[in-house]
């Protein structure tokens, strides 16, 4: 929705309520009770993750505990969704790709650290600390790795903290999408029984259940030319 771009926060304000007229009330309830819930604080970053089934399950898990941004990292392999597994949830999150040439394990973390993240790698590490005992004050980019080989060198130099998930058995580690789980689950868990601002700001609210009225309605970009043609 790149004409978004375009229109002032007054224009996309109107440009919402007009279109919550085309929304069914149990829709618009949904709306109310979802958007405060989700949040920018936490952000998923997926290193190369080249299993579907995986890779659809993690961002599944993301849309269902409130995560709204995904960063995918694709230096190798190309990332894929299971529409079986995902059930539609992406066109409710912000999925952002960072592909070669352009972008980069290292351009994507920088990216983040220079928007005030910290990057958090879930790796088995000497310096670790423990899922429950993470600092969740400064806002966390989550980093997983392939589900061989783990994060890159270069995702391990850069990250901030190292994180590990308590074991109590022979395996060595988790399914990727059940580390993804565990830990998104329990640092959102934190963040709402606590006094962080983690929520969206009301504008980005707004702007988000604008963008989901515009995901819900059918032929959405007819009614969108037609509230342009009568605005201008």
């Amino acid at each position: 929705m790149e004409f978004l771009t375009n229109l002032s926060q007054k224009q996309k304000n109107a440009l919402r309520l007009f279109l919550l007229d085309f929304v069914s009330e149990e829709r618009k309830a949904h709306f109310d009770f979802i958007i405060p819930q989700r949040t920018r604080h936490l952000t998923v970053v997926l290193e190369d993750i080249y299993q579907s089934q995986n890779a659809s399950a993690v961002l599944r898990t993301c849309e269902s505990l409130g995560v709204q941004n995904i960063h995918v990292i694709e230096d190798k392999h190309e990332y894929t969704l299971n529409p079986k597994v995902t059930i539609g949830c992406a066109k409710w999150i912000h999925v952002h790709k960072h592909q070669k040439p352009e972008a980069t394990t290292k351009s994507c973390l920088t990216e983040l650290k220079n928007k005030g993240y910290q990057l958090v790698a879930t790796t088995p590490h000497e310096n670790d600390v423990n899922i429950t005992e993470l600092d969740v004050t400064k806002p966390i980019a989550l980093m997983l790795g392939t589900e061989k080989h783990g994060l890159t060198d270069t995702a391990l130099e850069m990250a901030d903290a190292y994180l590990k998930i308590p074991m109590f058995g022979f395996s060595e580690s988790f399914n990727i999408s059940v580390s993804a789980a565990i830990c998104i689950q329990e640092i959102m868990n934190k963040l709402r029984n606590s006094n962080i601002d983690w929520q969206l700001s009301l504008e980005e609210q707004l702007d988000l259940e604008l963008e989901w009225c515009y995901n819900t309605i059918k032929r959405p970009d007819l009614l969108v030319k037609k509230f342009l043609s009568n605005d201008s």
